[in-house]
């Protein structure tokens, strides 16, 4: 296996496709199968991360709406995607856990690094919700926080583009896709792949991301072990 400890980063989005499904079982079901097989099979210690885009994000408020209300609303909302993760991997008789800097005793338990740590040495799935817990900050800046505070190898970026482009493949069909790209590049470049914070950080602190099309669900095996897809981003 090429990495041993991994974190996952989901798009909200693949939570609620097919019918316009805020919330679509049938594909977290999928997810959960898959992380299950791997985790069964290869042993890989995983945290996963999940965006909300299916429900709500922060920046949708609107024009004169409170940016900070709508960002918890955004946070509250991952947790919701989090706790369907949880129920259908818990389905598949996978143990995991659901931590976060929000407190919502009922159905959570907080975020502590040891205690995170030691539940991805035990072999359980640790599911974070909540973002970072303040607002201001993307999905994507707390699967950077996290997979640094949890040394994780590498942060596997689920998308819905199957890598890293010169522009927009949907727009232009002539649009160069990179197999390596540095941060630097990517920053200067405003490739809008990840927000600037969390590229910041993980260049700062050489924390790899490789980002793939995580519609095709084998992909992450496929990366776990040692295939070239998608884009690495590297210092």
């Amino acid at each position: 296996m090429k990495y041993k400890r991994v974190l996952l980063k989901l798009t909200g989005e693949l939570f609620g496709q097919d019918e316009g499904k805020t919330l679509n079982f049938d594909k977290i079901g999928e997810i959960a199968k898959c992380l299950a097989k791997i985790k069964n099979k290869y042993q890989t210690e995983i945290a996963v991360v999940v965006g909300a885009g299916n429900i709500f994000r922060g920046r949708n408020t609107g024009d004169g709406a409170d940016r900070v209300t709508g960002d918890y609303i955004g946070m509250m909302a991952t947790v919701v995607n989090s706790l369907a993760l949880l129920a259908e991997l818990e389905r598949n008789k996978m143990e995991a856990r659901l931590m976060t800097l929000l407190t919502i005793q009922s159905v959570t338990e907080p975020f502590i690094r040891r205690k995170a740590l030691s539940y991805l040495k035990e072999g359980k799935i640790v599911i974070l919700g909540g973002g970072t817990g303040n607002p201001y900050f993307t999905t994507d800046s707390a699967a950077a926080l996290k997979a640094l505070e949890l040394n994780c190898e590498v942060i596997l970026k689920g998308s819905n583009v199957d890598g890293v482009y010169d522009q927009d493949p949907k727009i232009n069909k002539k649009a160069k896709k990179f197999e390596t790209i540095t941060f630097k590049e990517v920053i200067q470049r405003n490739l809008g792949i990840m927000d600037q914070t969390a590229l910041a950080l993980c260049r700062a602190e050489k924390m790899p991301i490789i980002v793939f099309n995580i519609n095709d669900l084998n992909n992450i095996e496929k990366i776990l072990n040692g295939e070239r897809i998608g884009t690495l981003i590297h210092e």
